[in-house]
C-alpha cells in the first residue's frame, strides 16, 4: 500500500522540516527551562553534599545560614565537640560579596573554614588547579568561572588574598560562585568593622567588637548514632537551632528555592501547552491546504481511517523532528547560560512522550475537519 503520509510529506518536504525546526526550538526552550529548574536543585544540594556533615548548629530560632542570619559564637564548636556521639565539629561562615575583574562583574558567596580543622570545605574531587588553603590569612581558592588565574592578587576589605587554588562546579544553593578563605580572614571581613564605624561607635558609648563569631556549627557524627537524636539533645542542651544533613536539604527545596522552581515550573507548562497548540494549528492549517486532494481522495473511494491515518502519521513525525532538533538547540546552547543547565534523558523522555501524546490529540482536529467535508468539493475546484 501506498505509504500516503511519506508522499505528503515528500512533496513539501522543504516546508515539513522548516516547520519541525520551528516548532522544535520552542521545545528546545522547554528543554532548557526545565534544565534550569534541575540545575537549581542541583546547585541547592551541591555544597551540602561537599560537605559530608551530619549537623548543623545554627543561631535559636532560625533557619539557617542559607535561609537567613545566623550568628553563634565560635567557641561553641567545643562544646558541640564534647556532646556524646560527635565525631568532630567545625565552625565555618557564609558572606555574600560583588567582585569585579576584566571579565564583568559576578557575584560570589564567600566561604570561611579552618584550614586546619578536621573538617574542609573544599571538596578534593573538584579541585582542579593548585591546592587547598594552608595559612591562616590572605590565601584564596577560587571557581574556575570567576576566571581569576593562580597566583592573582583579589582585594577583599581591606587587604589583598592571594589565589592559591580552583575549583571547579562549586557554587551556592544560589547559583553563585563559591570561593573558600580562613575562617580567621572570614570573620575579620564578615564581623569586624572599618576604623571609622569602630570611632562612631565609640562616640555613642559602643565599645569593642567580636570579630570570634561564625554562622554556624557544623559536625560529623560517629558511626552507629542517629543524627536526629544527636541533633535534638544538641538543641536541649544549647537552646541554639539544629538540623540533620536531610533537614537543612529539605529547607533548601521547600524554603529557599521553593517560589523559585514554583515559578520556572509553572512558566515550563505554559511552554508546553504553547507548543502543543502551535503543532495542532499546524496540522489544521496542513490539513486545509490540502482539502482539495483530501477530497479527491475520499471522492475515489480511500476510507478515512486510511486519510486519518495519513494525518496522525505527519503529526507524529513532526513531534519526533522538532523533539530532535530541540534537543540539539538545547545542548548547543546550555553551556551559554551563567547559572548551571543541568539536561537529563530522563526528564527529555518524560517530555517526548508528553509532546507525542498530545501531538495526537491534536491531530483528531484536523482528522475531524477532513471526516466533515464533502467529497462533492473537489468536482467544484
Amino acid at each position: 500500500m501506498i505509504n500516503l503520509a511519506y508522499k505528503d510529506i515528500q512533496h513539501s518536504f522543504s516546508k515539513f522540516i522548516i516547520t519541525a525546526i520551528s516548532v522544535g526550538i520552542l521545545l528546545g526552550i522547554v528543554i532548557i527551562m526545565i534544565g534550569v529548574y534541575r540545575g537549581m536543585v542541583f546547585d541547592a544540594k551541591e555544597f551540602v553534599n561537599d560537605l559530608k556533615v551530619d549537623i548543623w548548629v545554627v543561631q535559636q530560632d532560625t533557619l539557617g545560614p542559607f535561609a537567613e542570619t545566623s550568628k553563634l559564637h565560635e567557641d561553641l564548636k567545643n562544646q558541640i565537640l564534647y556532646q556524646e556521639g560527635i565525631k568532630e565539629a567545625e565552625a565555618i561562615t557564609f558572606q555574600n560579596v560583588q567582585l569585579s575583574n576584566r571579565y564583568g562583574d559576578f557575584k560570589a558567596m564567600l566561604v570561611g573554614y579552618d584550614p586546619f580543622g578536621k573538617i574542609s570545605a573544599i571538596n578534593p574531587s573538584k579541585l582542579i588547579a593548585g591546592r587547598i588553603l594552608q595559612k591562616e590569612h590572605f590565601e584564596i581558592v577560587v571557581d574556575v568561572k570567576t576566571h581569576y588565574k593562580l597566583g592573582e592578587k583579589i582585594k577583599l576589605g581591606r587587604d589583598y588574598y592571594t589565589v592559591v587554588g580552583i575549583t571547579k562546579n562549586t557554587v551556592s544553593n544560589g547559583g553563585d560562585f563559591l570561593m573558600f578563605v580562613s575562617l580567621k580572614d572570614a570573620q575579620i571581613l564578615q564581623f569586624t568593622y572599618s576604623n571609622e564605624r569602630i570611632r562612631r561607635d565609640e562616640k555613642r558609648g559602643i565599645y569593642g567588637g567580636n570579630p570570634h563569631l561564625v554562622n554556624a556549627i557544623i559536625a560529623r557524627i560517629k558511626d552507629g548514632y542517629n543524627p536526629k537524636k544527636i541533633a535534638k539533645r544538641i538543641a536541649n542542651n544549647t537552646n541554639k537551632s539544629v538540623y540533620t544533613t536531610n533537614d537543612e536539604l529539605k529547607l533548601l527545596m521547600y524554603r529557599v528555592i521553593k517560589k523559585s522552581s514554583k515559578q520556572i515550573g509553572t512558566f515550563t507548562v505554559i511552554l508546553i501547552i504553547v507548543s502543543i497548540v502551535i503543532i495542532a494549528l499546524i496540522i489544521y492549517t496542513m490539513t486545509l491546504e490540502k482539502m482539495k486532494e483530501l477530497s479527491i481522495m475520499k471522492l475515489i473511494g480511500i476510507p478515512n481511517f486510511t486519510i486519518a491515518k495519513m494525518i496522525m502519521s505527519e503529526t507524529i513525525i513532526l513531534g519526533i523532528l522538532a523533539f530532535i532538533s530541540g534537543n540539539i538547540f538545547a545542548h548547543l546552547i546550555s553551556d551559554r547560560f551563567p547559572k548551571r543547565i543541568v539536561l537529563l534523558w530522563s526528564d527529555a523522555s518524560m517530555l517526548f512522550g508528553v509532546i507525542i501524546v498530545f501531538s495526537v490529540f491534536a491531530s483528531f482536529f484536523g482528522i475531524y475537519k477532513v471526516f466533515k467535508t464533502d467529497p462533492t468539493q473537489a468536482i467544484g475546484g
